[in-house]
Formats: C-alpha cells, sequence, structure tokens
C-alpha cells in the first residue's frame, strides 16, 4: 500500500460527456474509515509555448464560458483517444495559429486540478515555426484570435487578469526564468 493510498471500493460513473467523465467513488481511507471522492476523468491536454524569431511568442485569444470571459491563452488542446501528445501539439499549434514545427520539446507536464481531476496538460516549446501555406481548419465550435506578443507585454497582460489560465501562467514563468528573449 502507497502512503496515504485511498482504496477505491465503488465508483458510479455519474455523467459521461464529450469531453469529461464525472465519476462518485467510494474509498477507504488509510484510518479504516470511508469516503466519498468526485472525480472528473479527463483525456488529457497539450499546451504549446511558440516562440517566433523576433522573439514574441504566439497566443490566441477565446471565449471560455466556463470563466464567462475571454482569455489570451497559449495554443493548446484535448488529447484524441490513442494520439501521441507530440502529434495533438503539433496539430492544436496548425488548427489554432496556423503556424506548424518540425521540432516539439516537451518541457514538462502537470496535473491542472489533482483534487478532483485527472487531467495531465504535458507543454511543449519551439522556437523553429514556419507559417503553413493553407489554414487548417480547427474545431467547428471554437473561434480564436491569433495575437503575438513579447514577454513583457503577455506579463502586463497577466497583471490585467487577460492572461488568467495555469498553462499560459506556466509558459511565461518557464520563458522568464529560462532567460529566453
Amino acid at each position: 500500500m502507497r502512503k496515504f493510498e485511498e482504496v477505491t471500493t465503488d465508483s458510479q460513473e455519474i455523467y459521461k460527456g464529450k469531453i469529461v467523465h464525472l465519476n462518485v467513488d467510494t474509498v477507504t481511507l488509510p484510518d479504516g474509515n470511508t469516503s466519498k471522492r468526485e472525480i472528473i476523468k479527463h483525456p488529457g491536454a497539450v499546451a504549446v509555448i511558440a516562440q517566433k524569431d523576433d522573439g514574441r511568442i504566439i497566443f490566441v485569444e477565446q471565449y471560455r464560458k466556463a470563466l464567462e470571459k475571454s482569455i489570451i491563452e497559449i495554443p493548446a488542446g484535448k488529447l484524441e483517444e490513442g494520439e501521441d501528445p507530440k502529434v495533438t501539439a503539433r496539430r492544436e499549434l496548425e488548427e489554432e495559429t496556423g503556424y506548424t514545427s518540425s521540432h516539439l520539446e516537451l518541457i514538462n507536464s502537470f496535473y491542472t486540478s489533482p483534487g478532483f481531476a485527472d487531467e495531465l496538460v504535458n507543454v511543449y516549446y519551439t522556437n523553429q515555426l514556419s507559417r503553413l501555406e493553407t489554414n487548417i481548419a480547427g474545431d467547428e465550435d471554437e473561434f480564436v484570435e491569433l495575437i503575438e506578443l513579447t514577454l513583457e507585454e503577455a506579463e502586463q497582460l497577466e497583471k490585467e487578469q487577460r492572461i488568467h489560465d495555469a498553462k499560459t501562467s506556466y509558459a511565461l514563468l518557464y520563458l522568464k526564468l529560462r532567460g529566453l528573449k
């Protein structure tokens, strides 16, 4: 048994959606008591820190219904079943920005909300971009606008909470700490 492990004794799927599933698990706690855990199952995602030759970073602005506002984010998207995360990263970069890259470097992965979800985001970096000759159609229900910013401009938008999500804040911190200009 792993330290602090909670053993699932029952699991009920409450909701099965297009992207997420909600399970309510009954667990036995390390002290022998039982409890309920509401768990969101997610297929995982990717995000791409894409930096142009002139140092500007590629972002997209889109409306996020859960927040009831538009925010500016690095390109990102959900893994398709059985899809290699690097393939997803390239696809999302192409669909959302019109750029592609022959070199995507995995820099890290992290769980977005481990208290209730298993979503794992794989974050890639590239500074080797080329413009696609023809734009690739993205998701039919996704509307995005391409924005290119310097690190300083992006940090200002973060202060204004126009950039206000974990993966994009992580990207800005990564760029700043690595001294990438």
